[in-house]
C-alpha cells in the first residue's frame, strides 16, 4: 500500500477541490456582538473551506505533506500555488486574532488545534516552505498557548470516537513539539497521558464502534500511549490494557466497519474510522519490541482496515471528500510513525 505520485494526485486533488470552496458550510463561530457576524471567509480568511474549519486545517497539511514528499509530481505546482494563496502573512494574521478572541477558548479544541499544529510541523520540516511556516507562526503561537492553558485544567480525558477526543489530539501534538524539540510541551504532553491512561486495563474493544466514530477511543489511547512509553513498558501496558490481541496472525479478531450511508455527513465518520485504525493499530506494532508474538494479529487487522477505508475514498459525496484525503494519506505516508 505504498503511496505513488499518480495515487498522491488523486488525494491532492480532493484538498484542491475544497480548501477555497467556502459553501456548504458548518461553521462553528460564537457571536459577542453584531461585529462578529460575517461569510466564513470573512472570519477565517485562510481556513474557511473544505465545509469546516478544521477539515480546511488539513486539507492545508495534506498539500503541504504531498508535495514535500513528490515534488516533482504533476499536480505539486497547482498544490503549492494553493498554499501560497493562502498562507499570507496577513491572512495567518486575522487568523490568529479570530481564534486567540476573548470568548474563543475552546474553539476547535483539541482537534483543530492539533491538525494546525501538524500543518506546522509539515511546513517546520520543509525546506522549500520556511516563509510559510514563519507566516504560521502567529496562530501557531496561539494554538501552543491554548493548548498548555487547558491541559493542566483538564481533569478526565474525553473518551469520545469524534472530535472532542483527548488522546488522538495528544498524540498529534505530541509528534509536533517532538518534531520542535518543544521539551516543555514533550514533558506536559507524556505527563498528561500517563496521569490520564496509564491505570487503564480491559479497554472495551466490544462496544466500539459508536455509530458516528471517526476514531477509536481504544486504540487512539493505546498509540498514543506507545509514544509516551518504552517499548518494554508498554508492552505490558497493552497486555493489560487490550488482553483480546491475539497471540497469532489473522485479522478476524478486529473486523472493519462498515459506513451505512456514505452520503450521510456523520454515518460516513464510520469510512474515515477503517482508515484511523489502520494507522493506530500500525503504530501500536511498531511500538512493540521486536518479536511480540502479538504484532502479528495487529498489522494483519491494520492492513483489513486500510483496504476497507481507502476503497471509501472515491470522491462521490462531498461529505466525505472534503476530509477522508487526509486520514488515507496520514496513514499512507506513515506520518505518525516517523518524522520524515
Amino acid at each position: 500500500m505504498d503511496l505513488d505520485s499518480e495515487s498522491a494526485e488523486r488525494f491532492a486533488n480532493l484538498a484542491l477541490s475544497c480548501i477555497h470552496r467556502e459553501y456548504p458550510n458548518k461553521i462553528a463561530h460564537t457571536l459577542s456582538s453584531d461585529a462578529d457576524v460575517g461569510p466564513p471567509h470573512e472570519l477565517t480568511p485562510v481556513f474557511y473551506g473544505c465545509y469546516d474549519w478544521h477539515s480546511a486545517v488539513h486539507g492545508h497539511w495534506l498539500l503541504a505533506r504531498l508535495a514535500r514528499l513528490f515534488p516533482g509530481a504533476r499536480f505539486t505546482p497547482r498544490a503549492r500555488a494553493a498554499l501560497e494563496k493562502s498562507l499570507t502573512a496577513e491572512n495567518l494574521r486575522r487568523e490568529a486574532a479570530y481564534v486567540g478572541a476573548p470568548g474563543r477558548e475552546s474553539f476547535e479544541r483539541p482537534y483543530g488545534l492539533a491538525w494546525l499544529l501538524q500543518l506546522a510541523a509539515e511546513l517546520h520540516e520543509w525546506n522549500d516552505a520556511q516563509h510559510l511556516s514563519s507566516n504560521l507562526r502567529p496562530l501557531e503561537t496561539v494554538v501552543v498557548d491554548r493548548l498548555r492553558a487547558w491541559l493542566p485544567k483538564l481533569a478526565h480525558p474525553v473518551r469520545s470516537g469524534e472530535h472532542s477526543q483527548t488522546a488522538f489530539a495528544l498524540g498529534l501534538v505530541l509528534d509536533y513539539a517532538t518534531t520542535l524539540r518543544e521539551e516543555t510541551l514533550i514533558d506536559l504532553i507524556s505527563t498528561r497521558a500517563q496521569q490520564f491512561y496509564f491505570s487503564d486495563r480491559d479497554c472495551p474493544l466490544a462496544y466500539e464502534p459508536s455509530g458516528e466514530d471517526f476514531l477509536s477511543p481504544c486504540l487512539a489511547e493505546a498509540d498514543l500511549m506507545r509514544r509516551a512509553l518504552p517499548r518494554t513498558e508498554f508492552a505490558e501496558w497493552l497486555r493489560n490494557f487490550m488482553p483480546q490481541i491475539p497471540s497469532g496472525p489473522g485479522s478476524d479478531w478486529f473486523r472493519p466497519a462498515v459506513s451505512p450511508d456514505p452520503s450521510d455527513p456523520k454515518l460516513a465518520h464510520l469510512d474515515g474510522l477503517n482508515l484511523s485504525r489502520a494507522w493506530m493499530l500500525e503504530g501500536v506494532a511498531a511500538g512493540l519490541p521486536e518479536n511480540d508474538p502479538r504484532a502479528a494479529a495487529i498489522r494483519s487487522a491494520a492492513d483489513a482496515h486500510a483496504r476497507a477505508g481507502l476503497a471509501a475514498v472515491t470522491g462521490e459525496h462531498y461529505v466525505g471528500s472534503h476530509w477522508l484525503g487526509t486520514f488515507a494519506v496520514y496513514l499512507l505516508t506513515r506520518r505518525g510513525l516517523q518524522q520524515k
